[in-house]
């Protein structure tokens, strides 16, 4: 469940730069009252932490196809 949730705040995370990048628009800074307000604080450090977190989904997918290969 934590992997699905950090999953989703990284590809919002994604989508938001995209609109920063090829619009020059924070969607995030938008919706929260600005890039300096506290919700919008929070919603990128959640971001910012989701993403540490997926880290450990590449290291943990090997971990599981290597299991699998010697249980066969």
């Amino acid at each position: 469940m934590l992997d699905r949730i950090a999953l989703i705040l990284v590809i919002i995370g994604g989508i938001n730069w995209g609109s920063i990048g090829l619009f020059q628009f924070d969607i995030v800074s938008w919706i929260f009252g600005g890039q300096d307000a506290v919700l919008s604080r929070i919603i990128y450090t959640l971001v910012a932490i989701a993403a540490v977190w997926c880290i450990s989904l590449l290291f943990r997918e090997s971990d599981v196809l290597a299991t699998a290969e010697t249980d066969e």
